[in-house]
């Protein structure tokens, strides 16, 4: 592997942690500097009748009492040794309560993402295929409409139509594959959206290139064109919207998952920040930091792979370190007097 490679995946690894980092020093500080006392949200709202010094101890025994760099310096040496804190509230580590969320939302998110796709792309291709006006314009109007649509909203009349009128698919379960259809539907709209705009754009484009223009004239039909030529290039700049998605996808999981009562990290995000409960909210933050700079990095490593424009950059930044070398160094000469001129003349 060339030095060009090793400098690419290095820069991307380290504007990864960097990213998480900064997400997780911004939360911290804003998440402190919130008008409340941590003590008392420890306590909850019936300790009423607790002494100062009980107060005091309390603060010392968790670390409270320190300048809040020095909290922070802490929570970032415990953080760098896989220690994400305890939650008061929820007597448990932030670790084993933010896996467990974790492990739900995952499928949730896979499963919706899939939809997305499904519809996103479909609506692209279909709305580029199309050769009627009228039906090329009502395609490129839904992406605009499902955004519109409040993800809350959206859930209910799902669970009116297919849970409580046709029963299909049960409205609140978290038990069987039949219990995340409908979740991951409301959750994969305003992802869907996503998609298509950004896929119709790069399709349309492609769909005017040099090449699209030369199978039109060797007599391929129209949907060879897309298909064949168009759809495989416009594919490669979806994956910039990659980490885009994956954020919308877990936003959305607090709304999805509360309006169809599902455990998951979207209900533990929701009711941490109902409780001030600081130290998985943190602990959220940083999975969904690392998340998204996790993905992006994958992303960042795999444009080399599919895009033979980027291996080509890459090779020549490398060609071009081992080719160029620095110009010699002058050899200098101490001019004496006796030396005749002749030695110094060009």
């Amino acid at each position: 592997m060339s030095s060009a490679v090793f400098r690419y995946v290095g820069a991307r690894i380290a504007q990864a942690i960097l990213v998480t980092w900064i997400a997780y020093t911004v939360a911290f500080f804003l998440l402190y500097a919130l008008p409340s006392d941590p003590v008392s949200l420890i306590l909850g709202p019936d300790a009423v009748d607790v002494s100062v010094e009980e107060r005091a101890a309390l603060a010392a025994q968790y670390g409270l009492d320190l300048p809040l760099f020095q909290q922070y310096l802490n929570a970032l040496g415990d953080l760098v040794r896989g220690d994400l804190g305890y939650s008061i509230q929820m007597s448990a580590p932030v670790g084993a309560v933010l896996a467990e969320a974790l492990s739900s939302t995952v499928g949730l998110a896979l499963l919706g993402l899939l939809f997305a796709l499904v519809f996103g792309i479909g609506i692209a291709l279909l709305a580029t295929l199309s050769v009627s006006p009228l039906l090329r314009q009502i395609l490129l109007g839904l992406p605009s409409l499902a955004v519109s649509i409040p993800a809350f909203w959206f859930g209910l009349v799902l669970i009116q139509i297919f849970s409580f009128r046709l029963n299909l698919f049960p409205a609140f379960s978290s038990d069987g594959v039949e219990s995340m259809i409908l979740p991951a539907l409301t959750l994969a709209l305003p992802t869907s959206a996503m998609i298509a705009q950004v896929f119709t754009r790069t399709l349309n484009s492609a769909f005017h290139e040099a090449y699209a223009d030369t199978a039109f004239a060797k007599g391929a039909p129209r949907r060879v064109v897309v298909l064949r030529h168009a759809a495989r290039n416009a594919l490669l700049p979806m994956l910039t919207i990659t980490g885009l998605v994956v954020g919308q996808l877990l936003s959305g999981t607090v709304v999805t998952e509360t309006v169809f009562s599902r455990p998951g990290l979207g209900r533990v995000i929701a009711s941490a920040v109902s409780t001030q409960d600081i130290a998985v909210v943190l602990g959220a933050v940083l999975i969904g930091a690392a998340l998204y700079s996790g993905t992006n990095l994958v992303v960042d490593l795999l444009y080399p792979v599919l895009d033979p424009r980027q291996r080509q950059r890459l090779s020549t930044r490398s060609t071009l370190k081992r080719t160029v070398s620095p110009a010699p160094a002058l050899q200098t000469r101490k001019y004496k007097a006796n030396d005749s001129l002749s030695e110094y003349s060009v």
